[in-house]
């Protein structure tokens, strides 16, 4: 069970998470997030359909992934967009003891040199919000298009981002290979979309959003 829009109740009851961007822009702004990879199967097809539109991305980066894949990596910093971290083996923080996680965490952080992090499946235990809230900048979503979701078709994905994405919204889409079908078809699809209303594609720095400093326990999950 996952939810696609983040109800502005749980963005309230967690303030200090990055749910979505409040910095006013001359032009309407989508955030658009990829987790999992790089890969070479879909990466770098994600990055040329992001050109086309002059279109800024932030891809949270699996550190394994990093580590096998560099060339395609710096494929993904070379093109302007931003990186954050995944952890190094795609953890799931509730089920993780603290010193394992943090050292998992500190290992992808090593290779990517980022300060931007988002937990897998968006798990944290309120031990692990503590510790990592003094180092990284905790980055959930305010959108989730579910393409990982094997019962999701992509019209189906296709309809929840262009239905519940506004201005300022973190969308999560996917660079890995349980998700390339659908992204494929959506991803350009969505490009037109929100290029034809008006909008611009921007990247996730850290001078965009403020310190996390929630200590509750937050699923919202995400493959």
């Amino acid at each position: 069970m996952y939810l696609i829009k983040t109800p502005r109740v749980i963005q309230k009851l967690f303030p200090t998470f990055h749910w979505r961007v409040d910095c006013p822009m001359a032009r309407p702004t989508l955030y658009l997030t990829f987790d999992d990879g790089p890969i070479p199967q879909l990466t770098p097809w994600v990055l040329d359909q992001l050109a086309e539109y002059d279109a800024k991305a932030t891809f949270f980066c699996v550190g394994n992934n990093v580590r096998r894949y560099p060339a395609v990596l710096q494929q993904v910093i070379d093109a302007g967009h931003t990186v954050g971290n995944h952890t190094m083996h795609h953890l799931d923080g509730w089920k993780t003891d603290n010193v394992p996680y943090f050292h998992d965490v500190r290992h992808c952080a090593k290779q990517l040199k980022t300060v931007l992090f988002r937990p897998p499946y968006g798990r944290l235990k309120p031990s692990q919000v503590q510790f990592l809230q003094r180092h990284y900048e905790i980055v959930m979503w305010d959108v989730l298009s579910g393409d990982f979701d094997p019962e999701l078709t992509a019209d189906d994905c296709y309809s929840n981002v262009i239905e519940n994405a506004r201005p300022g919204s973190i969308v999560v889409l996917h660079d890995s290979l349980k998700a390339e079908e659908k992204v494929r078809e959506i991803l350009p699809r969505l490009l037109a979309y929100y290029s034809e209303r008006g909008y611009a594609f921007h990247r996730l720095t850290a001078e965009l959003v403020a310190s996390p400093s929630s200590v509750s326990d937050v699923q919202l999950k995400t493959a």
